[in-house]
């Protein structure tokens, strides 16, 4: 016979179970996220328990011995008067009691019984789903139905927990490589941390993330890669290029040469790839679970590139569906105690821009509130030929903003450079590009006007 509330237990468990509830304010806690107030068989019981969740949702407090020995006491409505003499008899008697007798066992076997019930309803609402909703959104259901009840960490106690304030926190960095930045950041992204790299197309934000990439990997960490648009041997390649400084197109006649070098790395990378839109963020918490539960412990997590991961849940609009899943992205990072880098990219009016700012960030501006770091990367067609460009960094919870830096990129060997801070703000920069432009355009003019006459 299916079991659906507490009544095998017994009454002398349902009891102690209520007693519980009142007394221990972080069980009740954790037990109210799965618990239904039809698991309790007794209607008194019931009541009790029904007194202390209204009184918690009014006042946002729990309820005292005292206070629930008033509530009892005053009129309790129209309950049938004999469940509301059980009730104050039954509290008499449990006011007596020092403790209550086994009680984590009581804990533990309410707890249990009311998740798997919680699973239960889960699965059922799953079965109605399988015809009209995808995979990750069934898959998200079960797992938000698995998490509830089970997280025994009830918070930060501002008293009890005085001196883990004055403790040191490491934020475990992955140096980016370059000094500048590094400097500015706090030694490069934490662990927890989400960094964006913006771009407009073509102007390699795959390759700066490659870059990202070899610098955890000779710092000895595990680098998960993830591409979205790239096949894994592509990216591979620009790792070889990117750590042997052997440009791309003659990585073929230096196979040993390159073997012989990469195999002294001190990290290991993992590339996965996925079709464009095929994967999404719930894909890449499984993939990471089952490397965690393969001994490989993420020192950091490369996305190429979130715009192009598939929403787990349907929005109305785009910009909706790209913020959930940046704010995703942060989540495994925070899981997973490591970094994320991802890349996102500009819309129109970055594509010939001197300095990107966030204003030209394609879809979501909102996702910028997510990331912890965020630097864009602009390169006219002058730039790509010189294998010059700039980094702005627009944004960084650790350190200052607002910061134009002239870099060398050569893509041909994944190289790129960051050199001192410019002296120009982006306004002169911005400014003197459209002057450029517009000499460019006048000479031009000039030019048709003379062979038209």
């Amino acid at each position: 016979m299916e079991r659906t509330n507490f009544s095998h237990f017994g009454k002398s468990f349902q009891e102690a179970l209520c007693l519980l509830v009142l007394e221990d304010r972080p069980f009740a806690d954790q037990l109210f996220e799965v618990f239904d107030i039809t698991f309790l068989e007794l209607g008194y019981l019931r009541l009790f328990v029904a007194r202390i969740i209204e009184y918690r949702e009014k006042y946002g407090v729990h309820p005292t011995r005292n206070i629930m020995g008033t509530i009892i006491k005053s009129d309790l409505g129209k309950e049938n008067e004999a469940i509301q003499k059980q009730l104050r008899s039954y509290f008499v008697k449990v006011m007596s009691l020092p403790h209550v007798d086994d009680s984590e066992f009581v804990k533990d076997k309410a707890l249990d019984f009311c998740r798997k019930q919680k699973l239960k309803g889960a699965m059922l609402k799953s079965v109605d789903l399988l015809q009209s909703c995808s995979f990750d959104e069934i898959s998200k259901i079960i797992n938000d139905a698995l998490k509830l009840g089970s997280d025994s960490n009830f918070g930060y106690d501002y008293i009890k927990d005085f001196e883990e304030r004055f403790l040191v926190k490491a934020r475990n960095p992955v140096s980016m490589g370059w000094s500048e930045l590094d400097v500015i950041s706090g030694r490069g992204l934490g662990q927890g941390e989400l960094g964006v790299v913006i771009a407009p197309t073509g102007a390699g934000k795959s390759m700066v993330l490659v870059h990202l990439g070899v610098q955890a990997l000779l710092q000895g960490r595990d680098v998960i890669h993830y591409t979205l648009e790239l096949s894994d041997t592509t990216i591979a390649s620009r790792y070889d290029s990117c750590i042997t400084g052997v440009p791309l197109k003659d990585l073929f006649s230096f196979k040993e040469l390159i073997f012989d070098k990469i195999e002294n790395v001190p990290g290991n990378l993992i590339i996965k790839e996925y079709p464009t839109k095929s994967a999404s963020t719930r894909t890449i918490a499984n993939h990471l679970d089952k490397l965690v539960n393969r001994g490989v412990k993420p020192g950091l997590i490369i996305i190429d590139y979130g715009d192009l991961l598939r929403p787990v849940t349907t929005r109305k609009e785009k910009r909706m569906e790209l913020e959930s899943i940046y704010e995703e992205m942060r989540g495994i990072a925070q899981i997973n105690e490591c970094p994320i880098w991802t890349a996102s990219q500009t819309n129109r009016s970055g594509l010939n821009a001197e300095v990107i700012t966030m204003e030209s960030i394609s879809e979501a501006f909102n996702k910028c509130f997510v990331a912890d770091f965020i630097f864009t990367v602009s390169r006219t067609m002058e730039d790509k030929n010189s294998n010059t460009g700039r980094i702005y960094v627009a944004k960084n919870r650790n350190g200052p903003d607002g910061l134009l830096y002239p870099i060398f990129m050569d893509t041909s060997n994944v190289k790129i450079r960051v050199l001192p801070p410019s002296d120009e703000s982006v306004e002169e920069v911005t400014s003197k590009s459209q002057a450029d432009f517009l000499k460019k355009t006048y000479k031009k003019f000039k030019e048709q006007l003379r062979e038209t006459t």
